[in-house]
């Protein structure tokens, strides 16, 4: 029978919190279409739904390829610096895609750095004829890509660790060479984690706003994000945006059940762990150069570029608040992390000792709120709270309330739990698990009270998880831009906003500082939290 106590009614709340921006967008696609939304459905509309999944395409393509490759040579065999590539092939995590796209545009643009490299060592030329000019869709799809390709170098990773060396040694009796045992035994075996890998890769592709829309391609999210700046056209940006989600809901849930399905297939029993084969000499040059140009191409390289500029022209140290952008994104970091882990405990200490069916799936329909861009999130967000602000003046007088959660510190935090709320849940659940009713019941036996058991005993064991998930919460907030760039308080700038305000006005050298800083920080919170990352155990 299920209980109605404050942890029932507190996981109804968060499960509607969560659902408003799915509710607003579901209810304005079947709601009257405005004339902007009738020319674009027969002018730009097919356009934009194209743009997206040829995207899409060649950047799970990509991803597939660099992912797996590597994920491949770091886990069956050591060559020079092997262990070095393990942990920072990730490192491309702390380069968005929007920043990897100011740093293609600068060194391929007619005299940029290409152009700077060519003079500097062959003298005055024309190099322009023979730098090739990577922009538009193909610029969008290498950032997207090389930004990207982490989430399926990580799960592939980690699959490839219980890839028994038992089922590969049974290759080798079969007669199959290391060609045919990749292609028929550990590929296929590996199979579940890749796709998860590619799920996620494709819902944050779609997801994409800043790097798409520096390269002038239209897509869905561009599309959204026009209808309500420069049309202000709340319900044509919601009807895309249902067309978005019914994509995105559709790779949820191919991620969720590809995740179950590579946890069936880590073996429990008969489990070898597989003997690194040494690579030397030549032979081990090969995956040093390939690991080696994708380490360099997915993170050395836009660093560089943004070194190079802020060094070359320092005076935007001056002119840019650097302090002010520094304290801004680490205060919404601090209260949004803080806030989501706290509130994720709350919860999952609910839903174990209700014990209620409903509640199970309250909670686990909350977590839906990942899947949601950050452009749509924020456009519906907009919706909601200026629907509810015009009811509450029109009904009940109430002043406009619209500048409690819109253009708010508060509004921000409150669409970060709405989108990250999935990542603290899951994470905290995953350990909450592992801690054994029993446990619970010697606590009562002892006379400690249930919020005593929480406190004493559940949040020490739980200690080391909360923080992992309190640094990659950080490391998502630092990068996100959409819901930032729509939600955030008038002149209050993030790494994320400043960097992409700069790059839009074309002024790139003026975006590379903050676009530093945001991967220094990013760089510093995946370093701290890479050992469990690349854990063999997780």
């Amino acid at each position: 029978m299920t209980k109605y106590n404050i942890w029932f009614f507190s996981s109804i709340l968060i499960a509607i919190i969560v659902a408003l921006p799915i509710i607003t967008v579901f209810l304005s696609f079947f709601s009257e279409t405005s004339d902007y939304y009738r020319i674009l459905k027969n002018t730009f509309l097919f356009e934009y739904i194209f743009n997206s999944l040829f995207i899409l395409f060649f950047v799970i393509l990509i991803t597939f390829f660099l992912g797996v490759l590597s994920a491949y040579f770091v886990s069956f065999y050591e060559f020079p610096f092997s262990n070095f590539f393990s942990w920072s092939l990730i490192l491309a995590f702390a380069v968005p895609g929007y920043i990897y796209a100011f740093s293609i545009i600068a060194f391929f643009e007619n005299y940029g750095t290409a152009f700077s490299i060519l003079t500097y060592f062959f003298g005055e030329n024309n190099y322009n004829l023979i730098i090739p000019k990577i922009d538009g869709i193909v610029g969008a799809i290498f950032a997207i890509s090389f930004s990207l390709f982490p989430y399926v170098y990580v799960l592939t990773r980690a699959s490839f660790y219980y890839q028994s060396s038992n089922y590969i040694e049974v290759g080798k009796n079969l007669g199959l060479s290391s060609k045919e045992t990749f292609f028929k035994i550990i590929l296929p075996s590996a199979r579940p984690a890749i796709i998860a890998g590619l799920a996620l890769v494709s819902m944050e592709c779609l997801s994409d706003f800043g790097t798409v829309s520096f390269f002038s391609v239209n897509t869905l999210t561009t599309g959204i994000y026009n209808s309500w700046l420069a049309f202000d056209d709340f319900n044509t940006a919601n009807q895309i945006s249902f067309i978005l989600l019914v994509f995105i809901l559709f790779l949820f849930s191919i991620e969720i059940y590809s995740r179950k399905e590579a946890r069936y297939h880590q073996p429990s029993r008969g489990f070898k762990p597989i003997t690194k084969i040494r690579l030397n000499g030549k032979k081990g040059f090969l995956p040093f150069i390939i690991c080696s140009s994708i380490l360099f191409a997915s993170f050395l390289f836009p660093v560089s570029q943004m070194v190079y500029w802020t060094i070359k022209f320092p005076k935007y140290f001056q002119d840019i608040n650097i302090i002010n952008i520094n304290i801004n994104t680490l205060t919404l970091v601090l209260l949004a992390s803080l806030s989501i882990v706290i509130i994720s405990l709350f919860i999952n200490y609910g839903s174990r000792v209700s014990k209620s069916k409903i509640l199970n799936y309250l909670t686990n329909f909350s977590v839906s709120g990942y899947a949601i861009p950050g452009v749509i999130l924020a456009v519906a967000f907009l919706t909601f709270f200026s629907n509810l602000s015009d009811f509450l003046y029109k009904n009940l007088g109430f002043e406009s309330s619209k500048g409690i959660f819109i253009g708010s510190v508060l509004g921000l935090i409150l669409a970060y739990f709405i989108r990250f709320f999935s990542l603290s849940f899951n994470g905290i659940k995953s350990s909450y698990e592992k801690i054994n009713n029993s446990i619970d019941e010697s606590a009562f036996l002892l006379g400690y009270s249930k919020i005593k058991t929480f406190l004493k005993i559940h949040v020490p064991y739980l200690k080391t998880n909360i923080i992992l998930i309190m640094l990659l919460i950080s490391l998502e907030v630092i990068k996100e831009l959409p819901i930032t760039l729509i939600l955030r308080p008038f002149n209050f700038e993030t790494f994320a906003t400043q960097a992409y305000i700069y790059a839009s006005q074309d002024l790139l050298e003026a975006a590379a500082l903050p676009s530093l800083f945001l991967i220094f920080w990013s760089s510093i919170l995946i370093l701290l939290s890479s050992k469990y990352i690349l854990s063999k155990k997780n």
